[in-house]
């Protein structure tokens, strides 16, 4: 659980999981008032562009930032022919975790709130992950979802009590109608809102599309990161 090398502001670092170690990207600004873990979908790892992206908006506004690589390269390799591995909620799940409290144990992120930011398959795990980690003490303040499958959290779902925003694009039908569903059963949740993006697909590749998702994300965490 040691941190390597930095380069400018950005460090990464190894958080130990089970019988692996996985790498996290790891920023925090001036002033942070929040720090955000990114909870990336299947077939995406720390280096993802989208990802990227919005971690450097939520910098831009204070926010301190954690993306991790939920798969070890092994596991990344076989998961590209089986897909074993990125609807495993449960083992992603405990990997977000351990990179919550890691988050929790370090010194510039112990007092700050923590917000969750999941996307496909990661989504689910984010909100599993939120119940759990606020269940051993953690100070978890938020979940948003970005064209995410929050159904796949399950049972988890009416245990959820952070406010929770999905974001999804107004094209992607599909998932639209599996995240209303998701919504109506966070039964214990007082702030929950499914926003669509309008013109925006899956993967918000429309141009804007991504810069509205980032916006909508840092405007949720602002008002409930923020102590």
């Amino acid at each position: 659980m040691d941190t390597s090398h930095t380069n400018n502001d950005q460090t990464t670092i190894t958080i130990k999981t089970g019988t692996v170690a996985i790498n996290g990207s790891f920023v925090v600004p001036q002033k942070a008032r929040g720090v955000v873990l990114f909870v990336h979908g299947s077939g995406s790892s720390r280096f993802s562009p989208r990802n990227r992206a919005v971690a450097a908006y939520f910098q831009d506004h204070q926010l301190a930032t954690l993306l991790i690589d939920l798969l070890t390269q092994e596991e990344e390799e076989i998961d590209e022919i089986t897909r074993q591995y990125r609807f495993d909620i449960q083992l992603l799940t405990k990997r977000v975790v351990d990179a919550g409290l890691w988050l929790r144990g370090h010194v510039d992120t112990a007092a700050l709130r923590l917000g969750l930011f999941g996307s496909s398959t990661g989504a689910a795990a984010a909100l599993v992950a939120a119940v759990q980690l606020s269940q051993l003490g953690a100070d978890v303040g938020a979940v948003v979802s970005r064209g995410g499958r929050p159904d796949l959290a399950g049972d988890y779902l009416v245990k959820v009590d952070v406010p929770t925003l999905l974001i999804v694009g107004a094209e992607d039908y599909e998932v639209i109608e599996l995240n209303r569903d998701a919504l109506e059963k966070m039964i214990h949740v007082r702030k929950k809102e499914l926003v669509l993006i309008p013109g925006a697909t899956h993967l918000f590749e429309e141009p804007g599309a991504l810069e509205q998702v980032s916006k909508q994300a840092q405007h949720w965490f602002a008002q409930y990161l923020e102590k």
